[in-house]
């Protein structure tokens, strides 16, 4: 884990407490037009 935080553009591998705001979001009334998105929760490493 130690060396996949070096390959993250953040430089560190995320923690739960980050993920789950992506889910909170999603879940928020806020949310409910959206539909059909992707959302990566990377800090900024593509996973190809």
């Amino acid at each position: 884990m130690k060396n996949f935080g070096k390959q993250v553009p953040l430089g560190r591998a995320g923690q739960p407490a980050e993920l789950a705001t992506a889910y909170v979001m999603l879940a928020d009334p806020l949310s409910s037009y959206t539909s059909g998105t992707t959302v990566a929760v990377t800090g900024g490493k593509p996973f190809i």
